[in-house]
């Protein structure tokens, strides 16, 4: 067994795909388990080659009562706790950065500034293990009852300073309204009145506000058969990455050299300001707060043309153990 830690969040997983791509090459006749949290198996089924996942809500004691595996690979972080995390289950070998407070001196060296992709592509390739940092494309789930062809708002961050004044949200919400875009309005539950002040000043309608109303599996549905994605530095925007749909991200105070698309792509703009010194308390930072209506605007016009004028590609996703679905356990 190939035992995976990836025990994040949206962007997080997402990130991590070339990686767990190319474990699953790499090893293509073992079980392929990934520790991830509950909350995003529906994502997890998406990836494609996980056979299964196990459950962990963040970093501790692992619950594994199975053999130890033969392989186990950190791309969760640094360390010390992660790698410690994965020593606990006795892995025959373990793929991880170098971390001497962990008691690890194997691995490449950890770089900070480094993007994540590439981060956790490079920590295989120093075992040997090539990656495809492009190797990015989710499986796309059917709508179900979702709507399609909406252009997608998601006001929404976990850290304030990544969040983008909602006036200027709902100013290029209304315009893109009055342009003939279906605008939805997006985020998780606790960002429902946010979600709700920004349909407000944009003039939509209460039917355009689904933050709360969708998991995270139903959030890449609705992604993936979206015309537009608008949002911050959140994983929505690794959403449109993965299924090439145009999207304006807005970034501050991490860089896009760090979180951003891949900047090879153009129907995927991130904007910021640069470097900025940062701001006082939870404000919105100021490489954010420098990004205006009409600059987000311009970004939707160019990312929507450069879609247009894009070749089609596929990508051929790997499937999951063949006539049964991805299983789960603690």
């Amino acid at each position: 067994m190939i035992l995976v830690l990836r025990a994040l969040g949206v962007g997080d997983l997402a990130t991590g795909v070339p990686a767990l791509r190319a474990l699953r090459a790499a090893y293509p006749g073992a079980e392929l388990a990934l520790v991830a949290p509950r909350w995003l198996t529906p994502l997890v089924e998406l990836v494609g080659g996980v056979d299964r996942q196990v459950v962990a809500e963040g970093l501790g004691h692992l619950g594994w009562s199975g053999p130890p595996p033969a392989v186990a690979v950190n791309l969760h972080g640094r360390g010390p706790q992660s790698h410690r995390m994965l020593a606990g289950v006795r892995p025959r070998r373990l793929l991880a950065f170098a971390n001497a407070e962990a008691g690890w001196h194997d691995g490449p060296p950890w770089r900070a500034e480094e993007h994540e992709v590439d981060r956790w592509c490079r920590m295989l390739g120093w075992y040997g293990i090539p990656a495809d940092r492009s190797d990015l494309a989710l499986r796309r789930p059917g709508p179900g009852g979702l709507p399609t062809g909406v252009t997608i708002v998601h006001p929404g961050a976990k850290a304030a300073q990544r969040r983008w004044p909602p006036e200027r949200f709902a100013a290029v919400a209304r315009e893109l309204a009055g342009r003939g875009h279906r605008v939805v309005v997006t985020g998780s539950p606790g960002e429902r009145d946010l979600a709700a002040g920004v349909a407000r000043r944009a003039g939509l309608p209460a039917e355009a506000v689904l933050a709360g109303a969708t998991d995270v599996g139903e959030l890449a549905a609705l992604v993936a058969h979206a015309r537009l994605v608008l949002g911050g530095d959140t994983g929505i925007g690794h959403l449109a990455t993965a299924y090439a749909i145009p999207s304006v991200l807005l970034f501050g105070p991490v860089p896009p050299a760090r979180w951003g698309p891949p900047p090879d792509r153009p129907w995927h703009e991130a904007l910021w300001a640069g470097p900025r010194p940062a701001g006082d308390g939870p404000a919105v930072h100021p490489a954010l707060a420098e990004v205006d209506v009409p600059a987000v605007l311009a970004a939707v016009d160019r990312v929507t043309a450069a879609a247009r004028s894009r070749p089609v590609a596929g990508r051929r996703i790997p499937a999951q153990a063949p006539d049964r679905p991805l299983a789960t356990r603690r």
